[in-house]
């Protein structure tokens, strides 16, 4: 059995540091609009490899993330947007249909990143363990890579949409990705062109903050 790194010193986390966490977790927002500032790749790289600390069943690290650069890609990937926005519009009747019509739901023209990020379930690392009994840990395990590279990106002053509107299929299709991998997320990434600390589905009355109470649960 090969020994671990010991660490005879581990970080001291003290009241400071937890209060600017605090801060960075109450300002990690849902960006949809943008400036057109270009983002380095060599940032995105780095934010990769935080994310890539994040936990995953078994150590299998399924996350694989796609760069979406070309013109025509991200063009197909708007036009596959469109269309299932305009489907779930027609899910919606009356005031809440008007109100979802005039909500912005992406920053897909805006952004100057765009991140599809997927699951790989034929990936062998990890050798099956934990997921004997919970498959869908290997897709938790992208989320947590996922929230990791969110709230990375936050504290280098970027801004992150998740944009799930989207065919999978279809978008799967236009990045010519292997059969077993499956999408998780599309995001966009970019410096916020504005910074609000609530919710933007709260500020447009979509849907407020539930209460408290509705989180935690005793047995």
């Amino acid at each position: 059995m090969r020994r671990g790194k010991h660490q005879d010193n581990p970080p001291n986390f003290d009241d400071a540091f937890r209060a600017r966490l605090a801060k960075l977790f109450a300002w990690r927002r849902d960006v949809r609009r943008f400036k057109s500032d270009p983002v380095a790749s060599s940032l995105i790289e780095e934010l990769v490899r935080a994310a890539a600390l994040a936990p995953s069943v078994g150590n299998s690290q399924p996350w694989r993330f796609v760069s979406v650069e070309t013109l025509v890609a991200r063009e197909a990937v708007i036009a596959n947007f469109n269309a299932c926005n305009a489907a779930a519009l027609a899910s919606y009747e009356g005031e809440r249909a008007a109100l979802y019509a005039r909500l912005k739901l992406s920053g897909l023209r805006e952004a100057p990143m765009h991140l599809a990020v997927f699951c790989d379930h034929a990936t062998e690392a990890g050798f099956g363990l934990g997921r004997k009994t919970m498959p869908e840990a290997l897709d938790y395990s992208v989320v947590a890579a996922i929230h990791t590279f969110w709230l990375s990106a936050r504290a280098k002053n970027l801004g992150v949409g998740w944009v799930s509107i989207l065919d999978p299929g279809e978008l799967s299709r236009t990045l010519d990705v292997p059969p077993a991998w499956k999408l998780i997320a599309y995001l966009c990434v970019g410096f916020p062109l504005e910074e609000h600390l609530d919710p933007e589905l709260e500020r447009q009355d979509w849907q407020a903050h539930l209460p408290e109470n509705k989180r935690l649960h005793r047995r």
